[in-house]
């Protein structure tokens, strides 16, 4: 999508030639309630399973990812309006910083760069993550044509844990394809050498990362658990190694050879 600093004509209101507010400018949130309570533990778990990927990708940090913020994409009154407000984002290639903050909001017009993926938790029917309808000069676009037709988002997900169901898109000559998972049941997404899929833990379905090798990549505090575990073993090994010693040197000692001599 091009976007260009020319006057623009915000709906409802003469063609007059404007700076284009920013991420500071604009709201960056629509007062809302989050629909239920695991979509911001799976947004963290996401994130911070991806990131030790995505720090791979980008040696010299230049990423970020929205959890819940809005992605402005269109001059609308009010201005929540020309927005959109993915569950889960990511976007290449772009500063982690903005004017030395973190960002507020994701502001195309002044970013350049779409995301590569957007991902929506499924809170009521899925109707609301699979309206196509296109913006007219009052109502805002329905969010499945906001990102195939006009951030163009390169794959979007649809994760639905209440029905314990999974679907993504990938654009493909304008338009959102849907995809068929690999023999794992997971969808690949090359351009991050990774995988998603559905992992149930405790009769509970999350939306989860693996590898292309089919390994699952882990949290933050998974990647703890399973360094303090290795480290336990490690303990336990030299332990054990250093009791048989002993053992053996009390028996040398027993039968009048010293140890310390061999």
């Amino acid at each position: 999508m091009q976007i260009t600093e020319a006057p623009i004509k915000i709906t409802g209101s003469p063609s007059v030639p404007l700076t284009l507010p920013d991420h500071k400018q604009l709201p960056d949130s629509d007062g809302t309630f989050v629909k239920n309570f695991q979509e911001h533990p799976q947004s963290i778990v996401l994130t911070s399973s991806i990131a030790p990927v995505l720090d791979k990708l980008h040696p010299d940090g230049r990423y970020c990812i929205g959890q819940d913020s809005g992605i402005y994409w269109r001059m609308m009154e009010p201005p929540e309006k020309g927005a959109e407000a993915p569950d889960w984002f990511y976007v290449p290639n772009v500063p982690p910083l903005l004017d030395g903050e973190y960002r507020r909001s994701y502001v195309l017009w002044k970013e350049y760069v779409a995301p590569l993926i957007a991902i929506e938790f499924v809170s009521g029917n899925g109707a609301e993550e699979r309206d196509a309808t296109p913006p007219s000069e009052t109502d805002k676009a329905g969010k499945f044509w906001v990102y195939e037709q006009a951030i163009r988002i390169p794959f979007y997900v649809i994760f639905d844990g209440f029905r314990d169901s999974l679907e993504a898109y990938q654009l493909i000559n304008g338009r959102y394809t849907k995809m068929q998972p690999n023999d794992r049941g997971h969808y690949a997404i090359p351009p991050m050498g990774v995988e998603l899929g559905l992992l149930l833990e405790n009769g509970v379905s999350w939306l989860r990362w693996w590898d292309e090798s089919g390994n699952l990549l882990l949290t933050g505090d998974e990647r703890a658990v399973r360094a303090e575990a290795i480290a336990d073993q490690q303990k336990a090994i030299a332990d054990q190694e250093r009791q048989q010693k002993e053992k053996l040197a009390n028996y040398l000692r027993a039968i009048g050879v010293d140890p310390d001599t061999i």
